[in-house]
């Protein structure tokens, strides 16, 4: 790559090495990995504290939202030596055999984040777990057995022609289940086509977690059956909102709050108030690109902020 494709800058008083900035990764709006870079350093105060302490998968797109992407679970050789990396002993990767330990990236701070954005990494996908607070290499665990989630997810996913505004008649008609058992939920969008709901939660295991959720979702099901599905059998969906539980298996990694979306524009997935939600009347209503976000974090904060620990909000 010529020099002149390549700039050094330093994030946090740490080298980093940015590359192709013109490069468009959103041809429909001219969306520049500048432009992915400016608004993950710009959103980083926000999006760190719900990342942080969570292994990483990296959704890469070197040639744009148009072109091949991967995900990538391995912290890639050349990472700098600095980048908080930790092990996993996966029971259920295809590349490795099982029992084999996966090294994850963590992104705890700015410049592991801007690291991860140079990588065109346009989509950031954790699951509902953090590490415990251990140095690193230090800690290394299957996800399914013995770390504790903090938050309970539902991905709320239309099936055509439903769109996100049922999905905003679902969430309300669950809220008030989960505030029967004491369970605060917070929406935001998948920055695709759906809504989530996240509420903190503890003293649960991922097994745990998952059939709690999964028992809200049949119990929707049965109350909004010609609205609500369970289960994931795709002839079931049409026109029908998908409860989907089990992101909540240790395993699984949900969109982080404050990604990007590799869609044709640069949404994001954002929180939204439960006003909004009750507001929402046809898809335009929840649609929100990078700059959206970035204002609306200007002027009303992270509304995910709830969800935090006391010493990380």
């Amino acid at each position: 790559m010529p020099a002149a494709d390549k700039i050094s800058v330093q994030v946090d008083g740490r080298d980093l090495a940015l590359s192709n900035l013109p490069k468009v990764l959103y041809p429909a709006d001219g969306f520049t990995k500048a432009e992915v870079l400016d608004y993950y350093q710009r959103i980083s105060a926000v999006l760190l504290p719900h990342v942080a302490g969570r292994p990483m998968t990296l959704k890469r797109y070197p040639d744009g939202v148009d072109g091949q992407s991967f995900f990538a679970k391995h912290a890639p050789a050349g990472r700098p030596s600095w980048l908080r990396t930790e092990e996993i002993v996966s029971s259920s990767s295809r590349s490795r055999a099982p029992g084999d330990p996966i090294e994850y990236v963590v992104l705890d701070d700015l410049s592991s984040l801007i690291w991860a954005a140079n990588l065109a990494a346009i989509e950031l996908h954790v699951p509902m777990w953090r590490f415990p607070g251990n140095p690193k290499g230090e800690h290394k665990a299957a996800p399914e057995h013995g770390l504790e989630p903090d938050l309970l997810v539902f991905d709320l996913d239309p099936g055509a022609p439903a769109t996100i505004v049922e999905c905003c008649r679902v969430a309300e008609a669950l809220r008030p289940v989960l505030e029967e058992d004491g369970l605060r939920a917070l929406p935001k969008t998948s920055g695709g086509k759906g809504l989530q709901l996240y509420a903190p939660i503890s003293g649960m295991n991922a097994e745990q977690a998952s059939a709690k959720a999964k028992e809200y979702a049949e119990r929707l099901e049965g109350d909004m059956p010609k609205l609500v599905v369970s289960r994931m059998t795709k002839s079931l969906r049409t026109g029908k909102v998908l409860i989907d539980w089990s992101q909540n298996n240790g395993s699984k990694t949900t969109i982080a709050p404050y990604s990007l979306r590799a869609r044709e524009h640069p949404t994001v997935s954002t929180p939204v108030t439960w006003d909004e939600v009750a507001a929402c009347r046809q898809v335009t209503d929840l649609f929100f690109t990078a700059p959206d976000v970035l204002a609306r974090v200007e002027e009303q904060g992270d509304l995910f902020a709830p969800l935090l620990p006391a010493k990380a909000s």
